[in-house]
């Protein structure tokens, strides 16, 4: 990737920060930002199908290897992410990214065996690390800090209603025309509709985060502008009581989503569903968390992150005892819409808490620890539950899930302040 000089472009006494002042690019990454989740979504119904009607797997572990593939490697991008888009500028990471994901459609095509789809999903990983944080970094560069809440929830909405609407499409394409090719053709539209606005549409914003560092007052002592990578990473996941709150948050609101995207499908079948159902179930709980942070990002601009991440986390875990419990379509689909509720609580208000605290000149570092952290719980979610599904079986599985993630709350309850969001 070469080296741009898109950080020290326009003049920031010209640049502008708000959402109405560049509405034109927010729109653009919104919808980029769509397209995006509409990628990870061509998986979300078919794969964990795939792996047992087509390549026969027995165990839930070995099923569940690409989504360990996919958590490692999409973690390890977000932490890197921040870091080239402060180096290099944030468009040549965005399509980088893009770049990155070719291959994938293909690979899910056409491979032979098991390895092929762990390797595409490594690809994807890599792709959702660079194109996902960067467009949250490229957002909160462009409307500053009285709005972040709302810039954070309209790139989440649009990223996961992206993801709901491809599991739901991809749900009845397979059940039409068979889980190859069909289902992926959509997935590789989507690349190059994403790839080209991209390149052609997207500005750099790297000048916007300059022009807010220039007029930043710290929320905090320790959030001041000097600091290494290796004093963020510290801060963002361990020292700072309301930065690591909200990492230890993130990954486990991650393995629970790991959860639902690699064992629900099979225990839906299992149980007597039919693709069609199961495709329903899978976009209801991403529709619903995308449509829900309309609200809840905004709301929590006004009234704090703390709690709607307190409340979030619990009716998560309240959505995944009913799955746990439940044998049918009805209280299934009760499960998924409260998972969903509860994820939109959480989601765009643990972005912006990161956003409240560090310092312009680098946030993008730590939102790109913070979301290492939150996505290492795909990976550790694909472990532990597949493990737990082996010994005990798929309910006490998700059952284990369901206390962890209500424990999570409770410790961003003791842990998180409650006035970042205010303290500017």
């Amino acid at each position: 990737m070469a080296r741009t000089k898109a950080g020290s472009a326009p003049d920031s006494t010209r640049v502008a920060l708000g959402l109405r002042q560049n509405l034109a690019q927010f729109v653009l990454l919104v919808a980029v930002n769509a397209l995006v989740g509409g990628t990870l979504g061509q998986e979300r119904t078919v794969l964990p199908l795939l792996a047992g009607q087509v390549f026969h797997l027995d165990l839930y572990t070995s099923a569940l290897t690409y989504i360990l593939a996919f958590g490692l490697s999409k973690a390890a991008m977000n932490y890197f992410a921040g870091t080239l888009s402060d180096r290099y500028g944030r468009k040549p990471v965005l399509i980088t990214g893009w770049l990155v994901a070719i291959p994938v459609p293909l690979m899910l095509i056409l491979g032979p065996s098991w390895g092929w789809i762990v390797a595409a999903n490594v690809f994807l990983g890599i792709s959702q690390g660079l194109t996902w944080s960067t467009a949250v970094i490229m957002k909160m560069d462009l409307t500053g800090p009285k709005q972040r809440g709302l810039a954070m929830v309209l790139n989440e909405a649009a990223g996961y209603l992206g993801v709901a609407a491809t599991a739901l499409a991809t749900g009845y394409i397979a059940s039409a025309y068979g889980l190859r090719p069909g289902p992926f053709l959509l997935g590789a539209a989507y690349i190059a509709l994403g790839l080209g606005l991209s390149v052609l549409t997207i500005r750099e914003t790297h000048h916007h985060a300059k022009t807010e560092a220039s007029q930043h007052v710290s929320a905090h002592k320790s959030a001041d502008a000097g600091l290494t990578t290796g004093r963020v990473f510290t801060l963002t996941s361990f020292k700072d009581r309301s930065l690591s709150a909200a990492s230890q948050a993130g990954l486990v609101n991650n393995l629970n989503d790991g959860l639902a995207w690699g064992l629900f499908p099979v225990l839906f079948v299992s149980s007597g569903l039919n693709l069609n159902q199961v495709g329903i179930l899978a976009a209801v709980y991403p529709a619903v968390w995308g449509a829900g942070q309309l609200f809840t990002g905004a709301a929590s601009d006004r009234w704090g992150r703390k709690w709607f991440i307190v409340a979030g986390m619990i009716v998560q875990a309240a959505g995944l005892a009913i799955v746990a419990a439940a044998h049918s379509f009805g209280p299934w689909l009760i499960a998924a819409v409260l998972l969903g509720i509860g994820t939109a609580m959480v989601y765009p208000a643990l972005l912006a808490a990161i956003g409240d605290v560090a310092h312009p000149t680098w946030r993008a570092r730590s939102v790109g620890i913070y979301r290492l952290w939150r996505d290492s719980g795909f990976a550790i979610g694909a472990l532990l539950s597949g493990l737990l599904a082996d010994l005990y079986g798929l309910p006490a599985a998700i059952a284990t899930v369901a206390a962890l993630t209500a424990a999570s709350g409770l410790v961003v309850a003791v842990r998180m302040r409650g006035n970042d969001h205010i303290t500017r």
